[in-house]
């Protein structure tokens, strides 16, 4: 494959051939007999955008759940009206927020109030608790005995799940999803390579994985972090990723039962990724690494609350982040209002944790997140919630500060990949020059997404490759 007349990054102006997955030729190039020819006509050639935290299988069953929560459904009334579907098999929502019932969570007869003929299970926008009503819990716990985590009040189930997806998962027999929509879905936003940060993925979910990626389903480049499991599975397609911790702030781990899990990842080569969403988490998390000791590839999951010596102590154990811009422009507006003001700058900190000296990385957190990694750049450059309030407006960063986040290798954050001789054909081709792209850092930008040398995605509108016959008569 030849690419004529891109700008390439990093270098300028140039032709490009692509062979067997990999970059073999830059500068004023002539095609090949019969070689496809993509024109750039100046358009900007990227390194292919990698989403460095994501949950694929949960992503990929969104399209069959119904919104529950803002900004499809505010209110008591909008959820009534989401949930009432004609039918008799589950109704599986997502997204649910307390602010849709004024501060209060479901339960089982609320939601009967709303739809009892039918089993219902509505997630929390968290993706920690379930919430089911009365037929939900008669199907469920007539296949399996109740876990440690379905509440129960006053001698009943409230039908309130918490932290329980494994047992939900095999009491419904669920069979994985198939990733083609979702793993189209990103190449249009020229995504060519994801990591997987679900910390259940294990030996089993990586055989489908597996699957998915022979069958052509899942045409990202993967990495899978998860846990201690993993390990044993055999690399069919994808890479091994970091061991996932997921910390929750209410139920904090044995501490050292904990650096004994770290002192295993660390001795399977692996890196941990421990998920930190306030500080009282961050700080466990560091007083773990600083008793556990650190390995190139710790790192820090969403950095939602950081103050500023946590920063640093972070840097000082040489710590990367995973961070979602993307928050700020989605949910900032409800963090203004539900956050004391003198917490505000703590928020999903951006450039001063670079100033601090902490090497970041992106990732969407999908699906409680949009997956447009572009969104999430232009979030990071413009830092205003959806109603356009500004948010702590000196975190914000330079566009090509953000699109760093996208490009740094899922195996070594401290690296940008880059496009060059030798280096693999993973690319994202915009339809203008950087300087323009620069400004809008729109993925409608994107014309063509290419992963290990085969063309992923291009747009409809604009049919890229050519044969040279073809432009050789179009310009006769």
């Amino acid at each position: 494959m030849l690419i004529r007349d891109a700008e390439i990054h990093g270098h300028g102006r140039a032709d490009m051939r692509i062979e067997r997955g990999t970059v073999t030729a830059m500068g004023s190039l002539e095609p090949l007999p019969g070689e496809p020819v993509i024109e750039a006509h100046g358009g900007a050639l990227l390194p292919g955008l990698h989403d460095h935290h994501l949950h694929l299988a949960a992503l990929a069953v969104r399209d069959a759940s119904i919104a529950c929560g803002p900004p499809q459904v505010t209110n008591h009334a909008d959820l009534a009206a989401a949930l009432t579907r004609p039918g008799s098999n589950w109704l599986r929502g997502i997204g649910f927020c307390e602010s849709v019932l004024g501060g209060t969570l479901p339960d089982a007869r609320m939601l009967d109030a709303i739809v009892s003929h039918r089993p219902v299970r509505v997630q929390h926008r968290t993706g920690r608790m379930w919430f089911l009503n009365s037929a939900a819990l008669a199907e469920l716990l007539g296949r399996a005995a109740p876990p440690p985590g379905l509440e129960r009040e006053h001698g009943r189930y409230t039908g309130r799940l918490f932290d329980e997806d494994r047992w939900l998962q095999q009491t419904l027999a669920a069979t994985p999803p198939d990733f083609a929509a979702t793993s189209a879905r990103l190449a249009a936003c020229g995504v060519t390579g994801v990591t997987d940060m679900s910390p259940a993925n294990d030996p089993q979910i990586a055989r489908h994985f597996a699957r998915q990626i022979a069958k052509g389903a899942l045409r990202q480049s993967l990495v899978l972090a998860g846990a201690l499991s993993l390990a044993e599975a055999p690399l069919e397609g994808w890479r091994l990723g970091p061991a996932k911790l997921h910390l929750h702030e209410s139920a904090l781990p044995d501490f050292d039962e904990t650096c004994r899990w770290i002192a295993r990842a660390h001795e399977q080569a692996r890196g941990v990724a421990i998920h930190c969403v306030t500080e009282v988490e961050l700080v466990f998390s560091l007083a773990l690494l600083e008793a556990a000791g650190t390995r190139e590839g710790d790192r820090i999951e969403h950095a939602s609350v950081v103050l500023p010596d946590l920063a640093l102590r972070m840097a000082d154990l040489g710590l990367k982040a995973c961070v979602q811009p993307q928050f700020v422009a989605e949910r900032g507006d409800r963090y203004l209002a539900e956050v004391e003001a003198r917490h505000h700058a703590d928020l999903y900190r951006l450039r001063s944790l670079l100033d601090a000296g902490l090497t970041l990385a992106g990732g969407s957190d999908a699906p409680y997140s949009s997956t447009d990694p572009w969104a999430a750049m232009r979030a990071a450059v413009e830092r205003r919630t959806c109603a356009g309030v500004a948010f702590t407006p000196q975190e914000a960063l330079t566009p090509e500060q953000a699109l760093a986040l996208y490009l740094a290798d899922p195996l070594d954050l401290s690296r940008q990949r880059r496009v060059g001789l030798d280096e693999p054909a993973d690319l994202c081709l915009l339809d203008r020059p950087w300087r323009e792209a620069r400004e809008r850092l729109d993925s409608q930008d994107v014309r063509i997404a290419v992963a290990s040398g085969r063309v992923i995605h291009q747009r409809i509108d604009q049919p890229p490759v050519e044969r040279l016959a073809r432009t050789e008569a179009a310009t006769a």
